[in-house]
């Protein structure tokens, strides 16, 4: 499995401007086949302790099945579109791409 983790600071980051981003990202990017797990939230603000990075106020959590559903996800259609409807608010993303081990799989039993 592939963690892929996105941090947004926002030129506007008005409650619309948030609102908008994470709206966007529901919409077009977590229909993707070989996603495990998908969440798309505003920073929490009231976590503020010396530990606590503040600089962004959208943040993006995508579990994909393996490097393949990944790699796919980067040039699917969806994404780039994603990309070009809200770059224009974006003063800086961060990207962490990190390989997780398999036994740590969501279990589908309830």
């Amino acid at each position: 499995m592939l963690g892929h983790y996105v941090f947004f600071q926002l030129e506007d980051s008005s409650q619309d401007a948030v609102e908008k981003l994470v709206q966007s990202a529901e919409t077009l990017l977590s229909p993707s086949d070989g996603i495990v797990f998908f969440a798309c939230g505003e920073r929490t603000a009231d976590l503020t302790r010396a530990v606590n990075d503040t600089q962004f106020e959208v943040g993006l959590q995508i579990v994909f099945r393996d490097r393949a559903a990944h790699d796919r996800y980067q040039e699917a259609p969806e994404h780039l579109e994603f990309i070009e409807k809200n770059k224009t608010n974006w003063a800086q993303i961060r990207v962490f791409d990190i390989d997780l081990p398999s036994h740590h799989a969501p279990s589908s039993t309830a």
